[in-house]
């Protein structure tokens, strides 16, 4: 008895799992269809252009500079026990453009772009305007979805490296100014371990965690049910699913290109 019980709780997971994916991909080729095709929406691509670009870069660059910081510090402290203080701008340079850089640029613009998006769409969809689109022959995928998707794909690489030059940044003010590192060794000790495929690492991961984010978006927020408690609980999915995916890719995407 609960060896049924506990096949049937697997089994349940697993279709699940199956039909939210193939759900998912039904609505992402929805909207790729529907965007590849004109007419073309430059101006929501203008405005998208703006929301996840522009207005992120605050809560990723507050967020890479004290990174930064606290991880020279942290190094300092573990590698002062073996004399190896010199390797520490290296460590973070590494840190910063092949993990930390993009997994914590992504997380941050979950939490606040992929909520706002979401919850946008799922008003839109409980106050039936996403209806009201497709009684106007305005193809909503292509309207909504498609330009979030393609500018979050597109600008996330850009925050990232935002993100990976104050991060080194912010270890280069604490190496120098609190720690006594002389600033040209700290500077030559930084460039010489840096190689273009750790920053391109990075900026694929951008790319790729960016798509994510709108994607779960919009996909939570056409699923939203009817009243603010639909909406709120899209919301909800919407940034954990994203903040899942993205440490689970992390991991991929790691394995793969290095």
């Amino acid at each position: 008895m609960g060896v049924y019980i506990f096949l049937t709780i697997v089994g349940n997971i697993f279709i699940n799992f199956l039909r939210a994916t193939g759900n998912i991909t039904i609505f992402l080729c929805k909207s790729l269809l529907a965007g590849l095709n004109p007419p073309y929406y430059w101006k929501q691509i203008a405005i998208q252009t703006i929301q996840i670009g522009y207005y992120s870069l605050p809560v990723v660059g507050l967020t890479a500079l004290f990174t930064g910081m606290a991880m020279t510090l942290q190094c300092y402290d573990g590698f002062s026990s073996f004399t190896s203080e010199g390797a520490i701008p290296s460590v973070v340079m590494i840190a910063m453009t092949r993990e930390l850089g993009p997994v914590l640029a992504s997380l941050m613009v979950a939490g606040r772009l992929g909520a706002s998006m979401t919850a946008e769409i799922g008003t839109m969809r409980v106050t039936e305007q996403i209806d009201a689109l497709s009684s106007l022959s305005v193809n909503p995928y292509k309207y909504l979805v498609f330009p979030r998707i393609l500018t979050g794909t597109l600008l996330m690489p850009f925050l990232v490296f935002i993100d990976d030059v104050i991060g080194i940044l912010g270890g280069y003010l604490v190496g120098v100014y609190h720690l006594g590192f002389n600033s040209a060794n700290y500077i030559h000790n930084t460039f010489v371990s840096m190689s273009s495929w750790d920053i391109m690492s990075g900026l694929i991961k951008g790319a790729v965690f960016g798509f994510v984010i709108c994607l779960m978006g919009c996909y939570q927020g056409f699923l939203s049910k009817k009243g603010a408690e639909g909406v709120g609980r899209s919301t909800t999915n919407s940034v954990v699913a994203s903040s899942i995916i993205i440490l689970l890719l992390d991991g991929i995407l790691t394995f793969v290109l290095f």
